[in-house]
């Protein structure tokens, strides 16, 4: 058998800048049968070209999501998957549920009715974050695995199970070509390691693919909610909304310093923001719970999220 060396196909899947110490690797070829060829990633192999084909070939048919699901756990294994669509201010589009049994119907709802505000994928997406492969506490908020959206297992569909049950979540950035941006998380439960560093380099080297994957897919989904209003109508209410939480109890500052405690921003984080000193925010907080009756910032979350489901919120 003679060894073959196809680069034609490589340098067209895997665009050189994308792939670190990309070496193409020799696959036998027997009599008239196919062309197999793999590439090697930074201390592991990359999919076949079997399987970038098999995402290829799936564009455009509901399949493509599992496709490429399969693709990256060829060079990093995950439990859980989704991919959603962010238009600013609007509720978010499921485009690929991937949590199996593992989100509970009422969470998912929960987080579709605005909860998704508090999310930094969603907050990433919105405010121009620069596209590519992030962890979650590359996006988030000092505070925001101490805060109470991310344990919440009524509201957050990624720990519906039980509270605490990820021990990590990374997610794509991909801006669609209407405008607004995917976002395509994989997860891990608790019991496993988190995403190590040989792996996020395995995974940034496919992006160019998953990007241009997922922006064929969608690329003809618009700016129209189910219900045929238009997002930018549906986004400047649900933004509105979020801002209007409360607003008739407290100051338009104290609202600002709500929003922050809700995104999971510590004492010293929201200082910075608002310029102004650690122990004015700390007075802030203090009278923010005087006003709304409540004396701790699990009263607050709750507040936020009965909100949700008693018209406040729409």
């Amino acid at each position: 058998m003679s060894e073959i060396y196809d680069n034609s196909a490589t340098d067209q899947l895997y665009p050189e800048s994308g792939m670190p110490d990309r070496r193409d690797v020799p696959r036998d070829r027997g009599e008239g049968g196919p062309l197999t060829v793999a590439v090697r990633l930074d201390g592991g192999e990359a999919p076949g070209i079997d399987r970038v084909a098999s995402v290829i070939g799936k564009i455009g048919t509901p399949d493509l999501p599992l496709a490429l699901d399969r693709m990256l756990r060829d060079v990093a294994d995950f439990d859980l998957s989704v991919i959603f669509g962010y238009p600013f201010g609007s509720p978010p589009r499921l485009l690929h549920d991937g949590y199996g049994m593992h989100a509970t119907p009422a969470a998912l709802d929960a987080y579709l009715r605005g909860a998704y505000l508090l999310d930094p994928f969603y907050t990433a997406s919105v405010h121009g974050h620069p596209p590519g492969l992030w962890r979650m506490r590359e996006l988030a908020p000092d505070h925001f695995f101490q805060s109470d959206f991310y344990g919440a297992a009524d509201v957050h569909p990624c720990v519906s199970l039980e509270p605490g049950s990820l021990v990590e979540e990374i997610g794509f950035l991909v801006p669609l070509p209407s405008g607004f941006t995917a976002a395509y998380s994989l997860m891990r439960k608790t019991g496993r390691e988190m995403f190590d560093a040989l792996e996020m380099n395995r995974l940034r080297a496919l992006e160019p693919i998953v990007r241009e994957a997922v922006r064929s897919q969608w690329r003809q989904i618009d700016g129209v909610g189910d219900g045929g209003i238009p997002n930018a109508a549906l986004g400047g209410a649900m933004e509105a909304a979020f801002s209007r939480f409360a607003q008739n109890d407290l100051t338009y500052q104290q609202q600002r310093i709500v929003q922050l405690i809700l995104r999971g921003h510590s004492t010293v984080s929201i200082s910075a923001i608002i310029g102004a000193t650690e122990g004015t925010v700390k007075i802030h907080r203090k009278n923010i719970y005087r006003r709304l009756g409540i004396s701790s910032q699990s009263e607050l979350f709750s507040r936020f999220i009965q909100s949700l489901f008693v018209g406040e919120m729409i």
